[in-house]
């Protein structure tokens, strides 16, 4: 039997300006198991990366969410979240001193501790080595590792990735999804992954969902796709299919 991890009940999220509301996710409810890597598919506006705000404690939202049976309303080391943003690094602070940064403020003093935690970090995303690295000095793939190293670090419940690898050329991108996969299935984490690629959605998640405006859930259900997941795998083109006239036709109209 698996276990839930993470409950979103009735979730309504309003922003407001000086002139107008706008409703970006109406009565929502989601249940996410332990271990699941859920992709999610949907179009710009339809509260992807609201959603993922929302359970990181960055929004103030009506409804209830929770994580192992809690109530969270604001940031927690229990929910971390990687951005696209290549510039979510202390620019000034060495690769080692940005996953650091984090664990001191939990309360973690000792240098060797620090030192041994930055460094099992970096190893786990083949970035060995470059902890005396400044950002300026690497990639933005190196970037992007970084900042999940520094997520792992943490050693969250939950992982919430809005698009990390939008912005990669294809081959960078395709490198570090299997990386990524490595990493889910050793760590045995909880990842929840915003992205626009529907390919990337099939070779990631172990369960898809598709959004509409408003937060609407069209489509929610496990990936029938065993790993590792290509092109050429059985029921791929159908999957592709039935995600992109989802995507596309729902979101048209």
């Amino acid at each position: 039997m698996m276990e839930k991890i993470l409950e979103v009940k009735d979730l309504r999220m309003v922003y407001n300006n000086t002139s107008e509301e706008k409703l970006v996710i109406e009565k929502m409810n989601l249940d996410v198991e332990k271990n699941e890597f859920l992709c999610i598919l949907g179009a710009s506006g339809c509260g992807k990366t609201t959603l993922l705000r929302c359970i990181a404690g960055f929004e103030k939202y009506e409804g209830e969410i929770l994580v192992n049976g809690k109530k969270c309303a604001t940031p927690g080391t229990d929910r971390i979240m990687v951005f696209q943003d290549f510039n979510q690094l202390f620019p000034w602070k060495t690769v080692e001193k940005n996953i650091q940064y984090p664990l001191k403020k939990q309360g973690i003093k000792d240098k060797a501790e620090l030192k041994r935690l930055s460094d099992e970090a970096l190893k786990k995303v083949k970035l060995k080595g470059y902890g005396h690295y400044y950002p300026y000095q690497l990639s933005g793939g190196m970037k992007q590792r970084v900042a999940i190293a520094k997520a792992l670090a943490l050693k969250p419940e939950i992982i919430l990735m809005d698009e990390p690898f939008a912005a990669l050329d294809a081959m960078t991108r395709n490198k570090l999804q299997d990386e990524l996969l490595t990493i889910s299935e050793e760590e045995n984490c909880t990842i929840i992954f915003i992205t626009h690629n529907i390919q990337e959605a099939i070779v990631l998640g172990t369960r898809i969902m598709v959004l509409s405006q408003g937060g609407e859930i069209l489509i929610d259900e496990k990936n029938p796709i065993s790993r590792p997941v290509s092109p050429s795998s059985k029921g791929y083109g159908e999957l592709w299919n039935q995600l992109h006239e989802a995507l596309y036709k729902k979101n048209k109209k």
